[in-house]
């Protein structure tokens, strides 16, 4: 079964930032992916803009340079680029001074939705907004999309927030988190709330605990001086686990709308019960042979910044009293692979002898690689020789159960799409945010108060000791999971 394709209306996109690694890499080959499966209409425009003295001939060229590089479909469809790169314009534009906006407002067609896709560094995203509104380019009904990260803190987040909303209105603005784009977390919410199976057992009455893990094998290699002042934290737990938290664990909405999913996430982040320093486990890798140390590739020799948390949470509200949700992140683990494993407790009275090892029922949502769901269960072996027990899993990869084309939509071209069309459900409403900060800042200044150093772990592991600790002492372990 290979997915329908509908058609946008017409758009003027704006990518600020366009020569920029974001766009070259995701943005750019995203939109073109968008056009060649026919979901991007005739008269949509691309409209590139930058610092960079070039005219359009030169980000033309630029645009095709990246999507020959990544775009996997480039290379076999030469007419169709051509006539992808007929869409693409380019304005120089000063976001933080005042060259290049009266152009840029020329450059528009009047009653054609307009999307501003700020690529840029979060410190440009109020000047960017102020100075659409100041020159007449943002109208009632565009869009503004911004990146994470969406504040350092709580405090710099309602700061960014009130900037954005002096030039925007709430439901103009886009907080983007390519993680909401992949296709097995919106199925998360598919499996639970069009299923008559699975939300009867979504409690804490038959879930024993639920473990979220994104695990990445490289580390902070290039990117060090940033994440060193950001750590896994800022960069990871306090959006994207978070909102698989959320996606996980919140009730379901009254109807499928932006507002009314995003209001059940809310109050999750809101029933989230403080976090006792015990239960949280910090790391930092360590150097193996002649790879550097994580200190190494941040530059900072005595740093303090985590590349890898774990963090045992509970929600204070009907539904799971008494289920914890186990949560970890990390750099230079043994592979790149995100999930959420639903743990089901045992049956109240085994009948069957004891079986060594059994892990018992869980419904493993894998995220990447390798996109679907697997149920794992409990049978008796086959065969003759005595009643023995063995486990099975249920299998449902998207790729193989649906027939999916071998070119699979990324996360950046499905919330592109999401946001010409106006739907903001797979975004992050502000106040979502500042929840979200208000939550995670006491467990990052808890930290700094304390002086606290990160435990060193060897690269290509599981992380630190501490962390299996933090399931063992409760009586249970994490799932090894696989790349």
């Amino acid at each position: 079964m290979v997915s329908r394709v509908i058609p946008v209306d017409p758009f003027d996109l704006v990518l600020f930032g366009a020569t920029g690694d974001l766009a070259r890499r995701k943005i750019l080959p995203g939109l073109f992916h968008r056009f060649v499966v026919g979901q991007m209409p005739q008269e949509a425009r691309i409209i590139g803009t930058a610092r960079s003295d070039m005219d359009r001939e030169a980000f033309v060229d630029l645009t095709r340079t990246s999507l020959l590089e990544f775009s996997p479909v480039a290379l076999d469809r030469g007419e169709l680029l051509e006539s992808f790169l007929d869409k693409i314009d380019y304005v120089r534009v000063d976001a933080a001074g005042t060259d290049g906006w009266n152009a840029l407002a020329g450059a528009l067609r009047p009653d054609t939705v307009r999307a501003f896709y700020l690529s840029v560094s979060p410190a440009l995203f109020g000047p960017i907004a102020s100075r659409l509104k100041d020159h007449g380019i943002a109208t009632r009904d565009s869009r503004i999309v911004v990146e994470k990260p969406f504040g350092h803190d709580l405090a710099s987040a309602k700061a960014l927030n009130a900037d954005l909303r002096q030039s925007f209105d709430e439901h103009q603005i886009y907080r983007i988190d390519h993680y909401l784009g992949k296709e097995t977390v919106q199925n998360l919410m598919a499996l639970r709330f069009a299923n008559s199976l699975w939300e009867p057992l979504w409690n804490s009455t038959h879930v024993d605990h639920v473990q979220i893990t994104v695990a990445e094998s490289l580390g902070v290699e290039g990117r060090g001086e940033y994440y060193d002042q950001s750590g896994a934290m800022r960069d990871m737990v306090q959006n994207h686990l978070m909102q698989l938290l959320c996606l996980t664990a919140m009730e379901p909405p009254s109807k499928f709308t932006s507002d009314s999913v995003r209001d059940e996430k809310v109050k999750i982040i809101e029933a989230l019960e403080p976090v006792a320093q015990s239960d949280i486990v910090r790391g930092q890798y360590r150097a193996q042979g002649a790879a550097g140390s994580y200190r190494d590739h941040a530059g900072n020799p005595r740093s303090r910044t985590e590349s890898f948390v774990a963090i045992k949470v509970n929600i204070g509200n009907w539904r799971w009293a008494g289920t914890p949700f186990y949560l970890r992140t990390g750099k230079k683990l043994r592979a790149r692979a995100s999930e959420i494993a639903i743990v089901f407790r045992d049956p109240p009275h085994m009948i069957f002898p004891k079986m060594e090892g059994r892990r018992g029922n869980a419904l493993i949502i894998r995220l990447q690689p390798d996109e679907g769901i697997t149920l794992r269960n409990t049978i008796k072996e086959p065969g003759p020789g005595g009643f023995r027990l063995a486990e099975v899993s249920l299998d449902m990869t998207f790729a193989d159960a649906l027939d999916q084309p071998a070119e699979p939509q990324d996360a950046y071209e499905r919330l592109i799409m999401d946001v010409i069309r106006g739907d903001q459900t797979l975004f992050m409403r502000g106040d979502e945010v500042e929840a979200a900060w208000a939550w995670a800042d006491p467990l990052i200044s808890g930290w700094d108060e304390a002086g606290l150093v990160p435990a060193p772990y060897d690269p290509g592991g599981s992380g630190p000791e501490d962390a299996l600790m933090l399931l063992h002492r409760d009586g249970r372990r994490w799932r090894e999971v696989e790349g």
